[in-house]
């Protein structure tokens, strides 16, 4: 079941490779993604020390948590993410080797765990998007005179 995609990073990346990992949370972070208060619109992913960080993720507070306890409350703190040592290899070679970047796609559960879909993805031109934007905006006209015409016969 996917809990939250990753529009924006359609819009701005072409996603090209995927891969799949945990992630390290606390237990009102879990609470909270699954009640789907998550928002991946402005994360991503570095590489520091042979491990993988997830940086940027805002994960809300629930309103029903006591946050007058001792326990801290950072909703946009890094979040170490869970990869075999050969992935991580092979990623941290794409993305200095040939100018990729590792973009966050979607939160997703497998058998009752949290994982995110991680995208090796590289970076579109002004252009590409505009061209994206017209080729949807045509479509959408042209399915609105296929109705249109439809209903007249």
């Amino acid at each position: 079941m996917i809990i939250t995609n990753n529009k924006k990073a359609l819009f701005n990346y072409f996603l090209e490779d995927y891969y799949e990992a945990g992630i390290v949370l606390k237990g009102w972070e879990v609470k909270s993604i699954r009640a789907k208060h998550v928002h991946l619109k402005e994360s991503y992913i570095i590489i520091r020390d042979n491990e993988i960080f997830l940086l940027g993720a805002h994960i809300s507070i629930l309103s029903n948590l006591n946050v007058f306890t001792d326990i801290s409350y950072d909703t946009i703190r890094t979040r170490k993410l869970l990869l075999h040592a050969t992935e991580i290899k092979k990623l941290t070679g794409k993305v200095k080797k040939s100018g990729y970047t590792l973009i966050p796609s979607k939160l997703y559960f497998v058998k009752n765990r949290i994982k995110c879909e991680i995208a090796l993805a590289k970076g579109k031109k002004q252009y590409d998007k505009r061209r994206k934007e017209r080729e949807r905006d045509i479509k959408r006209e042209t399915e609105i005179i296929i109705k249109k015409y439809k209903n007249q016969f």
